[in-house]
């Protein structure tokens, strides 16, 4: 029987929605958004604030001295968990070949594919709310103070308050990993159920870890909504909602002024005339939606923000062309929700970020498992960067932006704007995939890249 979503049928849904119809075939689609609106007005949507970035930022400042201490990676950076932004002429000049147009502009990379304690953006959002409950705890038990020394977190006494309580999260692999890594180093008792599509090793380091693992049959939906009932009813088990949580998204925010700071150091202007593009890997919308959130409170509209989806998940682009955010999922329309962008294997978005940042994302598109691999194996050819395919979704980007003359021109994105354009791909993971599985998938797009060249999107109407 067809997939009649919402009781309606798919017919009725590409009368209404075009784009459906290539979505649906799992065609490589792009969609900029017609409700993109000035930042002065759109942030008001989301009901949070610059302040409130600040107010993580400050937490993460307050635990550097006990990060500092408990993973030695951090110390050259005194407890501060940053990534590294790096220009990638290179592999920019093999894109150019690859999707036959040269990129006016620069193209860089925001490396949170390094990022200290677990590798990818989620050391962001993730490690931030497990510190958050962590200081709640504590406080509350009267071992820490706000204006005390966080070392004290690593005491006997702080560890046996901890190990009374429970962190517990289902994730695709990533998220569970930072947040199973952060809460077994703090003492916390930690689960993380895992979705089917989650890798081996990324089960096998968190049990090594002292984390319980908990499988799934079912996708990321199906392991967070079995995370969720099982910690539900224990005032001393705390939920890590990937879908709903505030913490997260804010954690992921603090990223914004990082940035900023990394870009100004670097003579890297941003305004009206020199604008930056940002393509964020998206899975549920957690990570792209709160760094999004957080570029908009410093850059406002001179940053575009454009997600990055699997052909076979693309779940955020769905929910916020529809309006119907997490009220469908891809399986409702026949996608299957399978890649190996297990990152981004996600069939229900955020309506939590859907909502509150409809009118700030500039675009979406999506793209094959395909060419994930095959751009991981150009980027480690051209500028000896290794990424897992999910984290190589931002590489098309920019070549989708040209191909749209309609959002170009509805932003004002004329010639010399785009000649003064900083591009900017976020690699979200992939320093901590094992050797072995890492030079498989280098392989496998080399393999790839040598088969075929890739292609430009073609012209897509808004």
């Amino acid at each position: 029987m067809p997939p009649s979503p919402l009781g309606r049928p798919l017919d009725d849904w590409f009368v209404r929605f075009p784009l459906l119809r290539g979505l649906v075939g799992l065609e490589p689609t792009t969609w900029f958004n017609p409700a993109l609106s000035p930042a002065v007005e759109a942030l008001g949507d989301v009901g949070l604030t610059a302040s409130d970035i600040e107010d993580a930022a400050a937490r993460l400042r307050r635990f550097a001295p006990y990060l500092a201490d408990a993973f030695g990676e951090t110390r050259r950076s005194a407890g501060i968990i940053e990534s590294p932004l790096v220009a990638i002429p290179e592999t920019q000049g093999r894109l150019a070949r690859h999707y036959g147009a040269e990129l006016p502009g620069r193209l860089w990379a925001k490396l949170d594919s390094e990022l200290p304690i677990s590798g990818s953006i989620k050391a962001r959002g993730g490690i931030h709310e497990v510190l958050q409950y962590a200081e709640e705890v504590a406080v509350e038990a009267g071992v820490l103070t706000t204006a005390g020394d966080y070392r004290t977190l690593a005491s006997p006494d702080a560890r046996a308050l901890f190990a009374r309580h429970e962190v517990a999260v289902g994730s695709t692999g990533n998220l569970g990993l930072s947040i199973g890594i952060m809460a077994a180093t703090l003492g916390f008792r930690a689960s993380v159920h895992m979705s089917a599509d989650a890798r081996a090793w990324k089960k096998d380091l968190l049990r090594a870890r002292g984390v319980r693992v908990v499988e799934h049959a079912g996708d990321y939906s199906a392991a967070v909504a079995s995370g969720r009932a099982e910690a539900s009813g224990d005032p001393r088990t705390h939920f890590v909602d990937d879908e709903n949580s505030v913490s997260l998204f804010l954690g992921y925010a603090v990223a914004a002024r990082r940035l900023a700071g990394q870009l100004a150091a670097l003579d890297v202007a941003v305004d009206a005339d020199q604008p930056l593009f940002v393509y964020l890997p998206c899975g549920v919308g957690g990570g792209p939606g709160g760094v999004a959130f957080g570029l908009k409170t410093v850059f406002g509209d001179a940053v575009h923000c454009v997600f990055a989806e699997p052909t076979h998940a693309p779940c955020m682009l769905l929910g916020v062309l529809t309006g119907e955010h997490d009220r469908v999922s891809v399986q409702d329309f026949g996608i299957d929700n399978v890649t190996a962008a297990d990152g981004l294997a996600v069939g229900r978005p955020s309506g939590f970020v859907g909502r509150r940042l409809r009118r700030l994302i500039s675009g979406f598109y999506t793209e094959t498992d395909e060419e994930f691999f095959r751009l991981i194996a150009l980027l480690h050819e051209a500028d000896g960067i290794a990424v897992e395919p999910s984290a190589a979704a931002g590489l098309p980007g920019p070549w989708r932006v040209l191909a749209n003359r309609e959002f170009r021109t509805r932003c004002g994105l004329d010639d010399d704007r785009l000649a003064r354009a900083t591009h900017l791909a976020w690699f979200t993971g992939g320093s901590m995939v094992p050797r072995p599985e890492m030079d498989a998938d280098l392989a496998r797009g080399a393999a790839l890249l040598a088969g075929s060249a890739g292609t430009a999107a073609p012209e897509t109407p808004a």
